[in-house]
């Protein structure tokens, strides 16, 4: 299992693998994950995630061009940096230890150059796992210019991983993904994966994290207070693509404190993690919008990326967990099991083809404690700003309802329920070969 991104990264790139390996020995596979040395990560390191993988779990790591080196040129990226080795590793790998196939989970995208090459030179299997879409928005819709417009580098990235892509998808012997659009999408540009097995595999839950939270405690300056008040959570970054839906809860809230201010201050949102960046000092992106809004006193971000376990323990401590979408179908919450598994009640407002509000439908028909807001492409989020209101409004007069069991009933995928699916996808691939 190739990732580049491992514990204890903190990236969100570092879930994927390290919730599906220890999972598949379960049912007749053992994995070995080939990463990169955590000397060459930049950012914050997450020593707590680490401490909570299982002993067993059989780690190959391997170097990396320094980052200090690289950024010189314009490179960073983690996996063009620790390409040339991850190959010479995986080449070695398989040589020694009887590799029956290889799963390389994207982002970055790069090593996905080695299936082909292991393919072709080894005669071995491979799972293309894709995390986000590898051609997506970025350099045509949104990109680095002026307010997130594309620009000539986002442009060029855009023509890069179109050509990667091109190169590596329709040689995968089989392809999996967080989304069932983004694998849609996929099968459209490439035919040829028709006859290829395929399935949608999220992000999931490891039940074990729960554990682990709970048993090892640590107060943050970001998690809510005990003070009375509703205190609703949202945990991750906030996209470019998301800024509607912000705006649209926004307007909500502010049309709320027009007609009665003193219940409005009962409310207060805690946005963690939302710039996707570990610096101390980095910038606000929801902060702002509530200025425009005139209801900053009820805002509080905590930009900087945070560690896995604290913005689980926030939403454990918060009254309700705020789960927003984009303006992308293909979109998915990274954090939808964790905010299901913490048994908080949930307001998500999402597009109707997302994958979330497919999972999410089934249980906000039975249980009150989901409150589910979809909105479409020619039904666009601030048409639905009176629902939301409604449901802050509702939640303000009395308290969110208790959710009713979501851990039973396969509302949380879990890592035993993924990992089966997954180990299947080998079955097939390994026998056909």
């Amino acid at each position: 299992m190739i990732s580049p991104h491992f514990p204890p990264d903190a990236t969100a790139a570092a879930h994927r693998v390290r919730v599906l390996a220890p999972a598949l020995a379960s049912f007749g596979w053992r994995p070995t994950i080939l990463t990169v040395d955590p000397r060459e990560y930049e950012g914050q390191l997450d020593e707590e995630l680490a401490a909570a993988l299982p002993a067993d779990l059989d780690v190959v790591r391997c170097p990396a061009w320094p980052h200090q080196t690289t950024r010189r040129f314009g490179v960073g990226d983690l996996g063009l940096r620790a390409l040339s080795a991850l190959r010479r590793a995986a080449a070695a790998l398989v040589a020694d230890r009887g590799i029956d196939v290889v799963f390389i989970t994207t982002y970055p995208t790069y090593p996905a150059l080695i299936g082909p090459w292991l393919k072709r030179t080894r005669r071995l299997p491979f799972v293309l796992d894709l995390q986000d879409p590898w051609v997506g928005a970025w350099g045509l819709t949104v990109g680095g210019g002026d307010d997130g417009s594309p620009d000539l580098r986002s442009r060029v990235s855009r023509a890069v991983t179109s050509m990667l892509e091109r190169h590596v998808v329709p040689h995968a012997d089989a392809v999996t993904g967080v989304s069932s659009t983004l694998l849609e999408e996929l099968a459209a540009r490439y035919p040829v994966l028709a006859g290829r097995p395929r399935a949608t595999l999220p992000i999931g839950m490891n039940a074990a994290d729960l554990d682990w939270a709970r048993a090892h405690p640590r107060p943050a300056p970001w998690l809510p207070p005990q003070d009375g008040r509703l205190h609703l959570c949202y945990a991750g970054t906030l996209l470019p693509l998301g800024v509607d839906t912000v705006r649209a809860l926004f307007t909500a809230i502010a049309a709320i404190r027009a007609a009665d201010p003193a219940r409005v201050s009962r409310l207060h949102l805690h946005f963690i993690g939302t710039s996707n960046q570990a610096r101390a000092d980095a910038e606000g992106r929801v902060s702002p919008l509530a200025r425009q809004f005139g209801i900053e006193d009820l805002v509080t971000e905590h930009a900087p990326r945070v560690p896995f376990m604290d913005a689980l323990r926030a939403l454990l401590a918060s009254g309700a967990v705020l789960l927003l979408g984009t303006t992308e179908a293909r979109y998915t919450a990274s954090k939808l099991h964790i905010a299901l598994a913490s048994g908080r009640p949930i307001l998500a407002v999402f597009h109707e083809q997302s994958d979330v509000t497919r999972a999410l439908r089934p249980i906000a028909d039975r249980d009150p404690a989901m409150q589910l807001i979809a909105y479409g492409d020619a039904d666009p989020v601030a048409n639905h700003v009176d629902r939301i209101r409604g449901v802050l409004d509702a939640w303000l007069k009395a308290r969110p309802p208790a959710p009713r069991s979501r851990a039973g009933g396969g509302d949380v995928p879990d890592a035993s329920s993924l990992a089966r699916q997954l180990a299947g996808i080998f079955d097939r691939v390994v026998s056909h070969d």
